[in-house]
């Protein structure tokens, strides 16, 4: 496995803290998409001084691994973020781009080279650094009202069978039977999904996007702003 990731290709960019963080501040891994129609306008973008984005790590349509910054200096991907009690998560995550169009550009599915290197390298780097599973997230986690990536398409429950990141366990068939079913009062859900880690907000309009965030990893059968029985019993599982 190591190899692999050893034999990665290296494309720079100029858009990085300078300043070294010490291996054990690495603590997050975070997934995104890179939500533009073409790969090579993706990749100019990250190395771009201009555009003051980055990431440490990019996966093409084709699989490859290409290292954008060196894990031990600040990329920028996350931007204005937060998880449980920690934000601005930049200073302490490891950030991993795949090429995909997105939401706005006739998002895919991830195909199955991509998966498999996502899989190498998130092995790989949950190992080196010691990073929970619980801290293994998506841009849409930790910034909700601004993101969607990596999507609903994205693997998770995957990713769970290989033990790299979390899961419900509730069966599939019981799943079914609640989704739709309407809870009464929707405060208890919110006060466990905000104990879960997402962004706490009392606006409306915010809970809905913070939920729809929490749909899209995990119930990603159906996006809706109605909070039903099925949603209620994931989180309580996740707790």
């Amino acid at each position: 496995m190591q190899k692999n990731v050893e034999k990665m290709s290296i494309n720079y960019s100029p858009n990085f803290n300078t300043k070294k963080r010490s291996r054990s501040k690495i603590k997050y891994l975070i997934y995104h998409y890179t939500g533009m129609k073409s790969e090579s306008a993706a990749i100019k973008r990250l190395t771009n001084l201009n555009s003051k984005v980055s990431c440490h790590y990019f996966i093409k349509f084709n699989g490859e691994i290409v290292r954008i910054v060196p894990d031990l200096y600040v990329a920028w991907h996350a931007g204005i973020s937060s998880w449980k009690k920690d934000t601005s998560l930049n200073s302490n995550s490891i950030g991993i781009e795949i090429s995909n169009p997105g939401h706005k550009h006739g998002y895919r599915n991830f195909n199955h080279k991509q998966i498999l290197s996502i899989l190498i390298l998130s092995k790989y780097l949950k190992k080196k650094y010691k990073i929970k599973k619980e801290n293994i997230l998506g841009h849409a986690d930790i910034a909700p009202l601004r993101k969607k990536d990596p999507g609903e398409k994205f693997p998770w429950q995957l990713l769970n069978k290989k033990k790299i990141s979390l899961w419900h366990n509730l069966n599939e068939k019981k799943c079914n039977k609640l989704r739709k079913i309407k809870i009464t009062n929707d405060k208890d859900f919110y006060k466990l999904l905000f104990k879960f880690g997402y962004k706490s907000s009392n606006n409306n309009i915010e809970k809905i996007k913070i939920y729809k965030s929490f749909q899209r990893r995990f119930r990603p059968q159906l996006i809706s702003s109605i909070v039903d029985q099925e949603s209620y019993e994931i989180i309580k599982s996740l707790i």
